[in-house]
């Protein structure tokens, strides 16, 4: 597997992806993404062939990994970016909480799930510019209370990063919190 070893860079090339946008501790990702790769179908039992299990495995490596990298002690909580109701209900589930519930088993931490959603269905991101990205989820998401995150570390987990258009609308709403700090954690990296 293409490992990106970015965990223990805190300058590394996801991280630079926040730099100026949004107020982050650390960002990374396990792995390298790439059309026509071998590790592609990996994902895509995960996101789209109801194969949740894979996200809970690569989490919880990825996890495993995390833990022993000094950027990401004292995370409190792993936050999955959330899915919009009529997704999960056309899906089953959200490939980002499978990958979530690994990674917390993994660095020994719990695991949020109700209190940051998305509000607003959005058309999927793939095609997207970076703009258009940003755009299509600029209001997509909201708190539904955040006191028990107040100065929380919280770890921001999804599946892909590419633009960080989603992480970064995400991360936002979450640092509207007393004392939150936001770490990221996805499990690939398109560098698109």
């Amino acid at each position: 597997m293409p490992l990106t070893r970015f965990w223990d860079d805190p300058d590394n090339p996801v991280a630079q992806t926040f730099w100026g946008r949004v107020e982050i501790e650390n960002a990374c990702a396990y792995f390298f993404f790439a059309k026509g790769s071998k590790y592609r179908p990996l994902l895509h039992q995960l996101k789209y062939k109801g194969k949740p299990e894979v996200g809970v495995e690569l989490g919880l490596i990825f996890g495993q990994t995390l833990a022993k990298s000094h950027l990401y002690k004292g995370i409190d909580y792993t936050i999955p970016v959330p899915l919009h109701p009529k997704k999960f209900r056309i899906r089953g589930y959200n490939q980002a909480e499978a990958i979530a519930q690994g990674i917390a088993k993994g660095l020994g931490t719990g695991m949020v799930t109700n209190q940051l959603v998305r509000k607003e269905f959005t058309e999927t991101q793939t095609r997207k510019s970076r703009v258009e990205r940003v755009r299509n989820v600029a209001d997509a998401f909201e708190l539904k209370n955040g006191n028990e995150l107040k100065g929380k570390h919280l770890l921001l987990v999804d599946d892909v990063i590419t633009t960080g258009a989603t992480l970064e609308a995400c991360a936002a709403k979450l640092l509207t919190i007393d004392g939150c700090k936001v770490s990221i954690g996805t499990l690939a990296y398109a560098n698109i």
